[in-house]
């Protein structure tokens, strides 16, 4: 009898897992965000929603040193096309986190840039913002 028990909850076992991987799978993100670098930063763009879409969408740009320290001594600053006007991003506290909400399209605003000017340095990064229009 025991071993008939065993069994039934080895397959349990197995179909729980199986649902969850495919759960999983379906959940994933089609196109991450790759982080870039700044001088001792790691540059992280997280989107809202996420994939982002055509439209407004919120972006948070996570400023972190060496070993995942928040850096929150810096401006950031945000834009989609080299025409508009940088718009400045929210501090969030002393979390590394800067957060603004943009446009976002699949024709021209595309590529997200981020100003980061720290102390007597800046630089302008550019980052993908939503995947090819057939990607």
């Amino acid at each position: 009898m025991s071993r008939a028990l065993l069994r039934c909850a080895r397959r349990w076992l197995y179909a729980v897992v199986g649902i969850a991987l495919l759960a999983a799978c379906g959940n994933s993100r089609q196109a991450a965000i790759t982080p870039q670098r700044w001088n001792d930063l790691v540059v992280h763009v997280q989107t809202q929603p996420d994939p982002p879409q055509p439209g407004a969408n919120e972006v948070l740009v996570i400023l972190a040193a060496p070993r995942g320290v928040p850096t929150y001594d810096c401006i950031v600053s945000l834009r989609t096309l080299d025409s508009d006007d940088w718009v400045q991003a929210i501090q969030d506290g002393h979390s590394g986190v800067y957060r603004r909400v943009v446009g976002l399209d699949r024709a021209q605003r595309s590529t997200l840039q981020v100003r980061i000017v720290r102390r007597d340095e800046q630089t302008v990064l550019r980052f993908p913002a939503l995947p090819a229009p057939n990607g």
